[in-house]
């Protein structure tokens, strides 16, 4: 069921790349509604359009012409100008990238401080103060002064995650935000995600990990650019995140499932 009031809402989406004979449909007319409030997670094989999904969502990949929208707290941000897009995404949107998108020459606490003093124009004492408050959070009280090439794998993603927190986003998005950590560390990454979601903000997850799953308030499992119906959270870890698509009918619209 729709939901108009839903502050993420992806209608009727299609996306294409290549032509003639090289075409290949990544998106087909794909549509679904995050609520205030929800850890939505996207789960799919490798190749069935999730990240392309999460970047037309996000406003970083134009879907292709036609009567395809993305609403994000009622503003269609594919009518927008390019600048329009870029502000709206600065007050309101958190990014975690797979690949971390650190800058080489800041520290850990620096990637925080910025997003929280050129974003909010707070003073440099509050930036410090709430960026120390992030990396703590995140058990990297210690590494505050450390650049990206000193930290691990996993350290560079939780500060790629406190970037996108430290300013209490609305939306969130969250591509493989666990893949380069162990499960403990993982684990801590979705029960911040999920506390984000709890303080009013629609958090949507793509992720192979199906132990994510049972975090998640709806499962929506993309396959061959479009959605499955009723997929739930447990069917889905369950399975590993690969649903079988006997009998499962493929739709434009998918009905959130959700669990307790």
């Amino acid at each position: 069921m729709q939901d108009d009031t839903a502050p993420l809402r992806g209608l009727h989406l299609t996306r294409t790349f290549g032509q003639g004979e090289t075409l290949t449909v990544a998106l087909d007319d794909v549509s679904l509604d995050v609520g205030a409030g929800q850890l939505a997670l996207l789960m799919g094989p490798s190749g069935s359009g999730k990240s392309t999904l999460l970047a037309v969502l996000s406003g970083l990949l134009h879907p292709d012409p036609g009567p395809g929208q993305v609403l994000a707290l009622g503003h269609d941000i594919w009518a927008m100008s390019d600048t329009e897009r870029e502000r709206f995404r600065l007050a309101n949107c958190g990014f975690i990238f797979q690949g971390y998108n650190l800058f080489a020459a800041l520290t850990a606490r620096q990637q925080l401080e910025m997003v929280v003093r050129w974003g909010e124009g707070a003073s440099a004492r509050e930036a410090r103060r709430r960026s120390d408050e992030i990396l703590s959070l995140l058990g990297l009280a210690k590494k505050g002064h450390l650049r990206p090439t000193e930290l691990s794998g996993g350290e560079k993603q939780r500060v790629a995650i406190g970037r996108a927190l430290i300013k209490n986003p609305t939306l969130i998005f969250a591509d493989e935000p666990t893949s380069a950590l162990d499960w403990h560390h993982g684990e801590q990454v979705v029960e911040h995600l999920r506390t984000a979601a709890r303080e009013g903000a629609a958090v949507l997850v793509v992720s192979h990990d199906p132990r994510v799953a049972r975090y998640a308030d709806v499962v929506f499992h993309l396959e061959d650019g479009r959605l499955l119906e009723n997929v739930e959270a447990e069917e889905a870890a369950a399975r590993g995140g690969v649903v079988d698509l006997n009998g499962a009918q493929h739709v434009g619209h998918h009905v959130p499932s959700v669990h307790g």
